[in-house]
């Protein structure tokens, strides 16, 4: 027969837990988070799209990859959106990066702007490893037209998703551990769900979601709707598939994390410690 599974419903997120026992914090970080996404109304959109990618590397490096942004210049059609400044003050920012600093402190003066005629919070949260639940989220601008994750950064859905008020409403992102991370738009949602296969294969799952009204063909297409991140996620395999293949060689040995690799050290401390206390129990 079917076994029981603990099933939490967090503003129109599902998250399911497989344990005997679910972790014993997540009621308050459900608390935590649901007023970020509340606006949203993710339980009342529709699924426009979903695919499934099995990526040839196990599992952590899918998510080492996803929770890092050194690499992110190797992502053309994100950068199109995306201020590729992840873990960069405006002390360290590179020079090379220095004008796209100057137009992210601009979209994020306009985005401040909109969440507070809004209503909307602007906190940033980040306990990724000091808890069983770990997670992390924010509100960060987009480039561009600052509305999605797109060319130019411009909506890719005309409806607004829940009661959204603003078009250019930048990325709302949320990252859970173990195992997956959202991105938040003003006219879509992303969800990614990872999920390990085998030692060496890795099925990542991303679902976009739009206002339940919204017509395919008529506020939206869906090859457009997920140009973004179907390229992005094809090039993040591979990426994942050739560390996979560094880390099996012979001569392989780990190395130092780069500066902006915070959220990497995060995920590895979680894991560790939720090993640890598995092992101690």
């Amino acid at each position: 027969g079917l076994k029981p599974v603990h099933v939490r419903n967090v503003a129109g997120l599902v998250f399911i837990c497989l344990a005997d026992e679910p972790p014993a914090d997540f009621d308050e970080v459900a608390a935590r988070v649901e007023p970020f996404l509340a606006p949203y109304e993710m339980g009342k959109a529709k699924v426009a799209h979903q695919v499934d990618l099995v990526e040839a590397g196990n599992w952590k490096l899918t998510m080492e990859n996803n929770r890092e942004c050194y690499h992110c210049d190797g992502h053309p059609e994100l950068l199109s959106a995306y201020f590729p400044l992840h873990g960069y003050t405006k002390d360290d920012v590179p020079p090379r990066l220095r004008k796209t600093w100057e137009r992210f402190e601009k979209a994020t003066a306009s985005l401040e702007a909109a969440c507070a005629r809004q209503g909307f919070p602007n906190e940033y949260v980040r306990e990724l490893d000091n808890r069983p639940s770990g997670f992390m989220i924010g509100h960060l601008p987009l480039d561009g037209a600052g509305q999605s994750y797109s060319a130019g950064g411009k909506a890719v859905s005309a409806k607004r998703m829940g009661t959204i008020l603003d078009d250019s409403f930048g990325d709302l992102h949320l990252h859970t551990q173990p195992n997956a991370w959202f991105h938040m738009l003003s006219d879509h949602a992303v969800v990614f769900a990872v999920l390990p296969i085998d030692k060496d294969k890795t099925l990542v799952r991303t679902t976009w979601l739009v206002h339940p009204d919204a017509v395919e063909g008529v506020d939206y297409d869906v090859d457009n709707l997920s140009l973004v991140w179907a390229a992005t996620n094809a090039q993040d395999g591979a990426f994942v598939g050739r560390t996979q293949l560094g880390v099996e060689d012979p001569g392989y040995e780990p190395g130092p994390y780069s500066e902006v690799e915070g959220d990497v050290l995060a995920f590895v401390n979680w894991y560790v410690s939720r090993v640890d206390d598995y092992l101690s129990a």
